[in-house]
């Protein structure tokens, strides 16, 4: 990937997981498949002080403390992938009430106080919460990468109609990263 522009953020949606419900364990594998594209994506946010940017499901708790929502999450299904690209102390974190990472959160406004024009959107549940963050994204202008190599679903299949989605009507770059 091209070094990017100081107009690009990173947002890494729904990593924080317990992976405990129906189709939980298809996600995880899937997460797992992906994890070294998305660790090689989150050292380069670092390498280029991009700014990266967790939002995550609250999972009841209501609190945006990334330690207490990783606290909730962590077991022996998740730690792996907690583990290997949680946030740090220095990272953005936003909690979301539902599927996309702008609905009802300050995502739009710190992205603009940021002076962020681009985004690269990685995480789990891409034919969900990928799919309508990226939606919202582009209705909000957003130019788009979605590595599709760092975006995990339960199903293989619903992970690509969401990739082709995201690239035919959004106009995102689906490239690998």
């Amino acid at each position: 990937m091209k070094t990017p522009q100081n107009d690009t953020a990173v947002l890494f949606v729904d990593i924080i997981n317990h992976f405990d419900f129906d189709g939980g364990d298809d996600l995880l594998a899937n997460t797992k498949e992906i994890l070294p594209n998305m660790k090689r994506l989150r050292q380069y946010a670092k390498d280029h002080e991009l700014p990266l940017i967790y939002i995550n499901d609250h999972y009841g708790l209501w609190q945006a403390d990334f330690k207490k929502v990783t606290d909730y999450c962590k077991n022996e299904k998740s730690q792996e992938v907690i583990d290997a690209i949680g946030p740090d102390d220095d990272d953005y974190f936003l909690i979301k009430p539902q599927h996309s990472a702008f609905f009802q959160t300050p995502l739009q406004s710190l992205l603009t106080e940021l002076g962020k024009t681009k985004l690269i959107i990685s995480g789990i549940a891409g034919d969900i919460c990928i799919l309508f963050t990226a939606k919202d994204a582009y209705m909000y202008k957003f130019d788009l990468k979605i590595p599709k190599n760092c975006m995990a679903s339960e199903s293989k299949q619903t992970n690509d109609y969401a990739l082709y989605l995201m690239e035919s009507v959004m106009k995102a770059d689906i490239d690998t990263f």
